[in-house]
């Protein structure tokens, strides 16, 4: 009789999503690695052991790795790992294929031993310790022979079995299948290494037994069982989590671990829109539609890059222009051309300013606008109106009241890490209230009024003039934070809709298309000022941001886009109106037409939110109750996300009315709606 090859096959490569090169992590000064196969040498009846990995670019690291400590692999298909272990078995004529994973560090020698007998004695096709798990994650292993293995590499089609590859084996009927149970359940037990805490709970075991590497896993489970505390601190991870979350999730639940929040921009957190469902990155876009990590493509009906997108995502002019100018170098010791072209242009379509200063970002348009008033009134208190962004002058209006800022988008914030001393600097005042703005200004030494020209209201009663003429009667500087609503409805500020002009301004979002450029215009003798004080950065000069600006503002001149995304945006907010009568909903629909929101006046609003989301979702759409209008949202994309909405307002009115419950139909937990930490 002839003996039988047995070859173990160990999947593994460096680009772990949520642990990134996971498996040359260093443990007692050996990579996590070379310990699993220096484990698996132990085993009796294995005749060869070969490690599966990618042959992507990548993972070129982990290849060289390989290479140098002279261990024998096979580098296949990144996403077809069934296809890697078919030919890898087939490059070794492998007779018996047992199957290892990359994070198995604590992997038996002797169970594989043990698994090999019954696997032989049983005469089966597959066996395995997982279907049910009774043994601890990180012990599992399966053994098939090659002619099952080929079976199922010609057969199984479904992607998420090609890259599991015994997926198809347990879920079919057409194997003689095996599953060894431990006498005691102990699948809570984690001794993979998927995570940072993992890696710390496995260094603490080796650690344990140091210099021995050769314990068996009973030795572990004794240790663990005296010392539970010290052992578990990762059994709140669910097993297998990793082979049921989506590349996306996996990255959203690494950026938590290491940056605060999760990401860099509260806007962009998932827990605003689904906490469970909603994919927090992306991996491409392109006019209005947007691929995730996993490949999805969605429609964006909501933040099309929190509003820097009126152009639509990937501009080709844009992106060409920006490119070729990086190619001649982004940055140099010396200034960029481009900059005092676009402040040209700016100064141009507003006649009543004189000078421009660029930025970056908003927040630091704003902080630089509000450093160049004091300077130029010589006074602290500001009064505003509307949200301006993170820094301390905007957020110490919390400390005398921490219901302050409540009302501008983002309840919830505390002013830590605020001076006490700005106390008093930051006055708020409510939208066309123009009579609680004048009692302000006589109880105060206001030097300069703060405000958004319209966000979710338009201006009643001369609203606007009326500011106007108090700014100039006390010699108060008027500032218009144009941001969010520069170019929306006219090319320029939205104040030139309402003939107001301020003694400064600022843009950005929509000024570069998705590149990051702002810019703050003013009256010269003001904008003069801040000679006065210090304010300057090493990338307020770069020059993708310029060029980016200069092409669209032309590319927006050519196409008039701000006539076509107000009436794109007019249709909107009709549209939805007409939905909700239909369903009879009691709807609320705010905003300048190409920033339109809407509410559904009720108590389980947020729980609806949240609904509207998780049902577009499924439709492959990024949809919320809010949409920044883009020249892409054409009438193809929005007629199909009436109809989804449609149906969904039906579902509204039926939770509305009792018919069915909200509660039981969510699939995960309620959207925030204000600013929380998250763990």
């Amino acid at each position: 009789m002839v003996k039988k090859k047995i070859v173990a096959i160990v999947q593994a490569r460096s680009n772990s999503i949520r642990l990134p090169g996971k498996i040359l992590k260093s443990i007692n000064g050996v990579a996590a690695i070379e310990l699993l196969l220096k484990r698996l040498k132990k085993a009796k009846f294995l005749d060869q052991i070969i490690i599966a990995t990618s042959n992507q670019k990548k993972n070129l690291k982990f290849r060289n790795f390989l290479e140098k400590k002279k261990i024998e692999y096979y580098a296949g298909s990144e996403n077809n790992v069934l296809l890697r272990y078919f030919e890898t078995a087939t490059k070794y004529k492998a007779d018996i294929i047992v199957r290892i994973t990359g994070d198995s560090i604590i992997i038996d020698p002797s169970l594989i031993d043990n698994f090999i007998k019954i696997f032989k004695k049983k005469k089966i096709d597959y066996l395995s310790n997982t279907h049910p798990a009774t043994f601890p994650d990180g012990l599992d292993i399966e053994i098939f022979d090659f002619k099952t293995l080929k079976k199922t590499n010609n057969e199984a089609k479904n992607l998420y079995d090609k890259e599991h590859v015994t997926t198809f084996i347990k879920d079919s009927k057409k194997f003689k299948k095996y599953n060894v149970e431990f006498k005691e359940n102990l699948s809570k037990l984690r001794w993979s290494l998927d995570e940072e805490i993992d890696l710390k709970e496995i260094k603490r075991i080796y650690d344990y037994f140091k210099p021995n590497i050769y314990f068996s896993w009973l030795d572990v489970l004794k240790v663990i069982k005296k010392n539970k505390k010290k052992f578990t601190s990762n059994s709140f991870i669910k097993r297998n989590e990793g082979a049921k979350m989506s590349k996306t999730k996996k990255m959203w639940k690494r950026a938590k671990q290491i940056i605060p929040g999760g990401n860099m921009l509260l806007s962009k957190r998932p827990e605003l829109f689904h906490p469970k469902l909603w994919p927090a990155y992306f991996d491409k876009a392109r006019g209005c539609q947007v691929w995730d990590l996993d490949g999805k493509k969605y429609n964006d009906i909501s933040l099309m890059g929190v509003g820097s997108n009126i152009l639509g995502y990937a501009n080709l002019e844009v992106d060409s222009a920006v490119k070729r100018a990086i190619n001649k170098s982004n940055i140099s010791t010396l200034n960029c051309p481009e900059e005092v072209e676009l402040c040209e242009k700016l100064i141009e379509m507003h006649p009543w300013a004189d000078m421009a200063r660029l930025a970056r970002t908003g927040g630091e348009a704003s902080a630089i606008s509000i450093r160049i008033a004091r300077a130029a009134t010589g006074k602290s208190k500001i009064a505003f109106c509307g949200y301006h962004g993170w820094h301390d002058w905007y957020l110490s209006a919390n400390i005398k009241n921490s219901e302050n800022l409540k009302s501008y988008l983002l309840p919830g914030l505390e002013p830590n890490g605020v001076p006490r001393e700005l106390k008093g600097t930051a006055i708020p005042f409510a939208y066309n209230n123009f009579e609680q703005l004048k009692r302000i200004v006589e109880n105060n030494d206001i030097g300069a009024i703060k405000m958004e020209v319209s966000r979710n209201q338009k201006p009643k009663n001369n609203f606007l003039q009326k500011i106007r003429s108090l700014c100039n009667k006390k010699k108060i500087i008027l500032m218009f934070d144009e941001c969010s609503s520069g170019f929306r409805q006219t090319f320029g500020g939205l104040h030139k809709v309402y003939g107001v002009n301020p003694d400064m301004a600022w843009f950005g979002k929509a000024l570069g298309n998705g590149y990051g450029i702002t810019a703050i215009i003013g009256k010269r003798e003001i904008m003069d000022c801040a000679q006065n004080s210090f304010i300057s950065s090493t990338f307020w000069t770069e020059r993708s941001g310029p060029v980016a600006a200069n092409k669209t503002l032309e590319i927006m001149e050519k196409t008039k886009s701000w006539d076509l995304i107000t009436k794109i945006g007019e249709n909107i907010q009709k549209k939805w109106k007409i939905l909700a009568t239909r369903n009879k909903l009691n709807i609320s629909v705010t905003g300048i037409p190409a920033l339109s929101s809407f509410n559904i006046i009720s108590k389980d609003w947020l729980k609806y939110k949240t609904y509207i989301t998780q049902e577009m979702l499924k439709k492959n759409f990024l949809a919320t109750n809010a949409i920044f209008v883009s020249v892409k949202h054409d009438k193809k994309i929005l007629d199909r996300y009436f109809d989804i909405l449609d149906k969904i307002f039906k579902d509204l009115s039926d939770f509305e009315n009792k018919v069915k419950q909200i509660d039981n139909n969510l699939d995960g937990p309620v959207c925030h709606t204000k600013f929380e930490r998250l763990n």
